[in-house]
């Protein structure tokens, strides 16, 4: 059993003193796939990694109490948090309010593997939702890929899968994905 789940069975009992623990051994990580996440926004973009990191450790170590089974577990949602916290971010800066005014970027079909293309979170979030609607394992392995950076091996053991499994699989998500994006950029 690693570190990161023996604290989160700690949080899960109910020690306070575990969320302190638990913060230093994955803020790294988060940190990292932050700052990859962030590399690929538009340059005027105000939410910077740290605050993103945050936000996504508030959201999961928060007042509400998750059952989590393991790390693997962590990262999954980690990834899910980070997505959401991106979008509702992209939302509310395309918000009237805010001086909306959509603007789609011209998406290759590289640029969900290579992340120095501004992507369209909106866009990403509904072919994602289409996705998990198609299946979900699938769907959870592109969370994992694309929000929290983990390679093939490392998401093979999330998903309890075989890392060519994981390979055909990416190979496939990314491309139903890139499909998806490209006719919701056509219905603009």
């Amino acid at each position: 059993m690693s570190d990161v789940t023996r604290i989160l069975n700690a949080i899960e009992a109910g020690d306070t003193s575990a969320a302190d623990q638990l913060l230093p051994l994955v803020y790294d990580q988060l940190r990292r796939e932050a700052q990859h996440r962030m590399a690929s926004e538009r340059s005027d973009h105000t939410l910077q990694a740290t605050a993103l990191v945050h936000e996504v450790y508030l959201r999961l170590v928060g007042d509400r109490q998750v059952p989590w089974q393991n790390r693997a577990h962590f990262y999954a949602a980690a990834a899910e948090a980070m997505r959401r916290i991106l979008i509702e971010e992209a939302r509310r800066k395309k918000a009237a309010r805010h001086g909306g005014g959509r603007q789609r970027v011209d998406l290759r079909e590289s640029a969900i593997a290579a992340d120095n293309e501004a992507v369209d979170l909106e866009a990403l979030s509904a072919a994602l939702e289409r996705l998990h609607a198609e299946d979900p394992q699938k769907a959870t392995l592109v969370k994992l890929r694309y929000f929290t950076g983990m390679t093939i091996p490392q998401t093979a053991e999330a998903l309890g899968v075989s890392h060519a499994t994981v390979e055909r699989w990416w190979t496939y998500s990314r491309l139903r994905i890139f499909q998806w994006m490209r006719a919701s950029d056509g219905d603009s």
